[in-house]
Formats: structure tokens, C-alpha cells, sequence
């Protein structure tokens, strides 16, 4: 059974996985001595790089930190509360529990990879309060529904190259949503992925006496409404803070100005997507008391984000100035041909992913590999674009970087998912390369 051959891959992670932030200087570290030795530049010109390179990111990592936030505080609102804990109940055995975090984290996750991530972790919490389940598993499954949202709503790269005035755009024109995300292709991996991925966490589950559950303590939410009941309202002050009306009236202001922007053409992005959840969040919650209470349990997950992004920018602006996230795709699509061209993308997509986190930024390096390859060999431009897409995707289920909202909020560590993880990721790392080969 999966669950013995993934039993001896657990322990393995759970014992040499070191924190998230020493994952990340390692990986400094690694690209550090790729640059000087592969790439020949001299040491002083890497750190120049890498030190200024640090601060590259810092719009998107309060934009990352925003949706870990808002996110938080529209699934803590009580109606969505009362949602995840109804739909708890359906998981009322370890099985059950774990398809069920699995299906509902996919759905998330396609709809927007930042709901998918907050709402999957509330999720697992929800059901593990009512079945005894093994909790990392359950963690690590609500986590390996993320792996479609590049094929889903907010792909990054398929949103890309559907814009005008993108930066390939001279290359390739611009390619409609129908021949990426909504192709035949993606919406039949997408859909083999929602019967696979939830299939194999089921038959990972341990057994009782392997299992690890969680303190009931662990599993406490901070309930805003009930808190907000024990603060004094007699100061004018608080009766401001306690109003209703002030709140609702903000929250449905934002609600009118995103409803006239769509009116008018706009797109999703990461603003509007946090635009969203915020006024969301902001009617949901009432008050601005409960508003805040929701804000002080969403920011103590941000720390990792916090401290992480400006060394993954530092790694970014190393592999993209020194040359060597070029020099890797382009060793691994210089033996390609027409067919091979999608597999071999996805596969330097995915190992370019483990160095540069980001989507859009990883599409900024390898966008100018795989796309001359693709014109030259006749390859399809789409496909190819989908295949590091889908790489992208693919690989964050061992990195932990993108883990850190939902880890934050199941408070577990990286060690206790990944090892699960990690069986997901051999599973549909040859799934995905056998659609993108065949299909």
C-alpha cells in the first residue's frame, strides 16, 4: 500500500528538512557558488548582485503578506466559519476527511491560489476538530491542492501573455485564456488531478498507531464575534469601534468600486484579488473591532513571509544577472525536439522554481529560452507556455516557501508535511510530463 512506501519518505523529511529560513539560505548559499563556479563571476560581482537584489520584491512581498492577511480574515468571518464547520461534518471518518480537505483545497486553489491556501488550512483545522485524522497528512493534503492553481483563474502565466502590451508580446502576440487555461488539455489535467490527488493522500493515510494527532488546543480559533462581547462599550470610543454601520458602509464603498472596475474591463491581479477579500472581509466581520481581533491571529503568520522574500529576491536577481537560470533552461532544451520540447520546459520549470518562487518572475527567466526554442523547432507556443506554468505549479509541493500561510495557521512545520508531499510530487511530476508528452 502507499501508505508503508510513504512511511520510510516521511521520516526521511521530517528528520534532515531543516526550517523554511535555513531552506533558503542554504539555497543562497547553493546559487552563491553556482554563479562563481558555472557561471564565472567573480565573488565580489555575486554579492553585488545578490545585495542589491534583496530589496526587488518588496510591493510583491506586502502583496504576499496581504493575501496570507486578508485571506485569513474573510475565512474567519462567521458566515464562512460556519460553512467550513457544516462542511466538517461530512468528513466524519480519517478517509472521508482526508478526500474531502483535498477536493475543497483544489477548488480553492483554482479559483485563486491565495483562497486556496488560507481556506484549505481553516478547512483542515475544521474537520480535525471533529475526526480524529492523522494531522500532518491532513495538513499536507489541504496543502496539495494548491498544485493547479497555475492551471486555473489566476494562473500568472496564462494571464500574461492574454494581456496587451505584455513582453513577449512581440514574440508571440497575444494568446487568449481559451488556448491556455480553458484548452481542451488543462481542463483535462485539471480534472484527472481532482480524482488523483485526493486519491493518493487517501492511500497515504497511516494507519492508527503510525498516525500523529493534534492537542485540541492546537485546533482553537480566535472567535472575533464571541471576543468582541467581553470589551467594554460605555467609552464612545468603542461604540465607534463596535459600530456596524461604519464598517458595513466602508466595505460596501470597496464592494461598489470593484463591481464599477469590472464594469469597465478590469482583470484579475494580486491587488484586486486582495482588494477583494479585504471588503469582503470588512462587511462579513460587521465591526471594526471584530475586523481587528480577525487581523491580530492572520499577521502572526506572516513572520516567514516577512523574512523570507527579501532572500528570494536576493536568489532571483543571482540566477537571472549572473546568467545561470539561462544557462540551466537552455541545457535542458538544447537536446529537444518538437515533442520532447513541452516535457523537457516543465522539467527546468520545476527546477527553476526551487531558486525563483514566483509565477511571474519565473516567467520572466525562462520566457526568453523557451520561446525562441518553441518558434524555431514549431513547437506549440501555448503548450510550451502551459509547461512551465504547470512546472512551476509542480514544484512547490516540495517548496516550502509557498507552505508558510498554511503552516501558519495549522501550526505545524515544514518537516511534518513534506514527506507526503513529496510522494504527490513523484505521482503527478509523471502525470503532468505524460499529459504534456501524449495528450
Amino acid at each position: 500500500m502507499l501508505n508503508r512506501a510513504a512511511k520510510p519518505l516521511v521520516k526521511l523529511v521530517e528528520r534532515y528538512l531543516p526550517d523554511p529560513f535555513v531552506f533558503v539560505l542554504i539555497l543562497t548559499a547553493i546559487v552563491f557558488a553556482a554563479a562563481v563556479f558555472i557561471e564565472q563571476q567573480s565573488p565580489i560581482t555575486v554579492i553585488e548582485q545578490w545585495g542589491n537584489g534583496l530589496w526587488g520584491l518588496l510591493t510583491f512581498s506586502m502583496q504576499m503578506l496581504l493575501v496570507l492577511i486578508t485571506g485569513y480574515m474573510l475565512a474567519s468571518t462567521p458566515v464562512i466559519r460556519r460553512l467550513l464547520e457544516k462542511l466538517a461534518h461530512l468528513g466524519n471518518t480519517p478517509g472521508k476527511a482526508i478526500i474531502l480537505v483535498t477536493l475543497v483545497s483544489l477548488t480553492a486553489s483554482w479559483i485563486n491560489w491565495g483562497f486556496g491556501l488560507v481556506i484549505g488550512a481553516l478547512f483542515a483545522k475544521a474537520i480535525a476538530r471533529k475526526t480524529q485524522v492523522d494531522y500532518r497528512l491532513l495538513v499536507a493534503s489541504a496543502y496539495s491542492g494548491f498544485i493547479v492553481w497555475h492551471g486555473g483563474l489566476a494562473g500568472s502565466i496564462p494571464l500574461t501573455i492574454a494581456t496587451n502590451g505584455h513582453f513577449s508580446e512581440a514574440q508571440i502576440g497575444v494568446i487568449d485564456t481559451s488556448n491556455t487555461i480553458f484548452s481542451v488539455f488543462n481542463l483535462a489535467l485539471v480534472g484527472i488531478l481532482f480524482i488523483v490527488v485526493p486519491l493518493v493522500n487517501r492511500l497515504m493515510l497511516p494507519s492508527r498507531t503510525d498516525s500523529v494527532f493534534v492537542s485540541s488546543e492546537k485546533l482553537i480559533d480566535a472567535q472575533p464575534d464571541e471576543q468582541e462581547n467581553e470589551q467594554d462599550t460605555e467609552r464612545p470610543a468603542d461604540k465607534l469601534e463596535n459600530s456596524k454601520i461604519l464598517g458595513t458602509l466602508i466595505g460596501v464603498m470597496g464592494l461598489v468600486y470593484l463591481i464599477n472596475y469590472f464594469a469597465h474591463g478590469g482583470g484579475l491581479n494580486l491587488n484586486i484579488v486582495n482588494a477583494i477579500f479585504l471588503f469582503l472581509a470588512i462587511v462579513l466581520h460587521g465591526s471594526p473591532r471584530r475586523l481587528l481581533l480577525s487581523l491580530q491571529q492572520a499577521v502572526k503568520g506572516g513572520s516567514g513571509i516577512i523574512i523570507q522574500f527579501p532572500f528570494y529576491a536576493g536568489i532571483m536577481a543571482v540566477m537571472v544577472q549572473s546568467g545561470l537560470a539561462e544557462s540551466m533552461s537552455q541545457w535542458l532544451i538544447s537536446f529537444a525536439s518538437v515533442e520532447s520540447l513541452p516535457v523537457l520546459s516543465f522539467i527546468s520549470a520545476g527546477i527553476v522554481n526551487m531558486f525563483v518562487p514566483s509565477g511571474g518572475g519565473q516567467w520572466a527567466v525562462q520566457a526568453p529560452v523557451v520561446l525562441p526554442a518553441a518558434a524555431e523547432l514549431g513547437a506549440d507556443i501555448s503548450r510550451v507556455a502551459m509547461a512551465v506554468a504547470w512546472g512551476d505549479a509542480w514544484t512547490n509541493l516540495i517548496q516550502p516557501f509557498w507552505a508558510l500561510p498554511v503552516l501558519a495557521i495549522a501550526g505545524l512545520k515544514a518537516k511534518d508535511i513534506m514527506g507526503f508531499c513529496l510522494v504527490q510530487l513523484i505521482i503527478t511530476g509523471v502525470l503532468i510530463a505524460l499529459m504534456l508528452r501524449f495528450f
